[in-house]
């Protein structure tokens, strides 16, 4: 009777949580004009099939509920509030869109609901006083963007440069990091371009920037766009040295629809190893992705690294997940997000690891450069992060 009427305080103090389960729920661009990112929510419930497989964690298997906002901001309102109050979901893990994601952090601070590992590089939400209940899952967009206008001034010391961005917080942030590297010279050496997410095509913003004379391009949106880019820019003769963001990184989402011979000698930065280049054929942590990859998404182009991404969150689910014990009260899942300490994922770049606490709420702080050579991803220099900004 006693561990009966325990139990029962205990579910009811903590939502979502039942003795053979927990409820987490994610929203993701499943369709829409950046559906391709969608797949990282695919890569995700894989991953938590296994876990289940596998027994789950501390006898409680993952009803995980992944919803489609279409890359709509009102869509994801209405979908959070969903998984919110009528699935009662213990916290958000992993929901995909600076946009998105803008939209409902207000709504779920009022409700006390955390929002782990947020697929958005947007960098207010790294704000650890405005935001105490949110962590980020990828590299803010401030420090990438840092890291190209450093290695764009130390390759182009006298060029100039052409940001071609997506008219929201997501492309925003991009330019505003280059303004704060360049400072009194940002006037003088960028160039921009906005494009909005419901525009066809981007032709003419690329034809412009082209007319500019500049000499870089860095592309800060979403692939479908980044794919238009490089192919909008091969297609009118330009060869300026090309990044794109690490949301539009991957080789199927982006570079095969923008053509791979297009793209030779386009940069990024990431932090993973790339599962199908040969060089990383015999690394224990690429063989057991492939493993899981047959096994759970099989049918699936494996050549998009948005699955990738997906499982990577799911590796980390668990991990917090682990370090909660029984204790899944929002508050402890919260605290355990942010208290993770020299995590190394199997799949990521030898030098980069996870370190979160109460005052850096960022999953991800380091990336290392690489250029698209044809057929591969070429690595090159050393690591960086906030700390070699």
């Amino acid at each position: 009777m006693l561990l009966a009427g325990s139990t029962g305080a205990w579910a009811a103090d903590a939502p979502g949580v039942a003795p053979t389960e927990i409820r987490i729920g994610g929203v993701f661009p499943f369709s829409g004009p950046a559906s391709s990112l969608g797949l990282v929510g695919r890569g995700v419930l894989a991953y938590v099939q296994s876990v289940n497989d596998r027994g789950g964690i501390n006898g409680r298997k993952i009803n995980y509920i992944a919803l489609d906002d279409a890359y709509s901001p009102p869509k994801a309102v209405e979908q959070v509030r969903r998984l919110v109050e009528s699935d009662e979901v213990a916290f958000i893990f992993s929901q995909l869109g600076t946009p998105g994601n803008s939209a409902v952090s207000k709504y779920l601070a009022s409700k006390g609901v955390p929002t782990v590992a947020i697929v958005s590089c947007y960098s207010k939400f790294t704000n650890v006083k405005d935001y105490p209940l949110t962590t980020t899952g990828l590299v803010s967009y401030e420090t990438e963007g840092k890291i190209y206008a450093q290695y764009l001034s130390r390759t182009l010391p006298n060029g100039k440069f052409a940001i071609l961005y997506q008219n929201d917080d997501l492309g925003k942030d991009y330019v505003a990091a280059f303004k704060a590297f360049l400072g009194a010279d940002f006037d003088k050496r960028v160039v921009t371009a906005a494009y909005e997410v419901a525009e066809p095509t981007i032709e003419s913003q690329v034809v412009n920037l082209k007319s500019s004379g500049a000499e870089a391009l860095l592309v800060a949106g979403t692939p479908k766009f980044a794919a238009q880019a490089i192919r909008g820019a091969a297609e009118i003769g330009w060869r300026p040295t090309l990044i794109i963001n690490f949301p539009s990184s991957s080789v199927a989402g982006t570079l095969k629809p923008a053509g791979l011979k297009n793209s030779i000698g386009v940069i990024v930065g990431t932090l993973n190893k790339d599962p199908n280049d040969p060089k990383w054929s015999d690394d224990a942590g690429v063989k057991a992705y492939r493993e899981f990859f047959e096994k759970y998404l099989a049918g699936a182009d494996i050549t998009n690294t948005s699955y990738l991404t997906g499982y990577e969150q799911g590796m980390l689910l668990e991990q917090i997940l682990r370090q909660c014990g029984n204790d899944l009260s929002r508050e402890n899942v919260s605290r355990q997000a942010k208290s993770i300490k020299d995590f190394v994922l199997p799949t990521t770049l030898p030098g980069i690891s996870i370190n979160t606490s109460a005052t850096s709420n960022m999953v991800w702080t380091q990336m290392q450069l690489q250029r698209w050579n044809g057929t591969n991803w070429d690595q090159f220099g050393e690591v960086l992060g906030a700390a070699s900004e």
